[in-house]
């Protein structure tokens, strides 16, 4: 269970869960998406490359405690080594139980979390480009975008993930 601003709305995906899981996307009054929450996904994945590291937002979250891991909220990125100023670095928001980066570099963004019978997801992207009907025309950069309503309704959606009955 989550809570999220009444002018948004739930597309249900389940045709494309994976066996036994969910998957439902949140998307805007203007039909951007914001986040998507998967469940019973494989988690754990291989570093092979390590890239410049920036953390923007993070809280733990101990209502999703499992097997004595607490995930945690992160607004994270990574830059890349191209510098193609048409694309925009990864930059991306959700629930991670992958231990914190120590030091400027980082694998690849991993938003999974521990969730019985496997993993779950819950999370977006952050895309300066975006030129969906509605968005802040200025907001162009990951710190900028934190002082905005539309982060706040994201990160206080996705924090308030809870097991059901909870």
């Amino acid at each position: 269970m989550f809570d999220y601003p009444p002018e948004w709305t739930i597309k249900d995906r389940a045709v494309e869960a994976a066996p036994g899981g969910v998957f439902v996307e949140v998307l805007s009054g203007a039909g951007k998406s914001m986040a998507a929450l998967r469940t019973n996904i494989v988690i754990g994945a291989d570093c092979t490359e390590k890239y410049p590291y920036s953390l923007m937002d993070s809280e733990e979250l101990p209502a999703l405690a499992q097997g004595g891991v607490t995930p945690r909220f992160v607004f994270e990125g990574r830059a890349r080594s191209e510098a193609d100023p048409t694309k925009s670095n990864p930059v991306a928001y959700g629930i991670t139980s992958a231990p914190q980066p120590s030091g400027p570099a980082a694998c690849p963004i991993f938003h999974f979390f521990i969730w019985p019978p496997s993993g779950a997801m819950f999370g977006g992207v952050y895309n300066p480009f975006d030129t969906t009907p509605g968005n802040t025309p200025e907001v162009d950069t990951p710190a900028a975008y934190t002082a905005t309503a539309e982060y706040d309704d994201i990160r206080q959606m996705i924090t308030s993930l809870r097991p059901a009955g909870k």
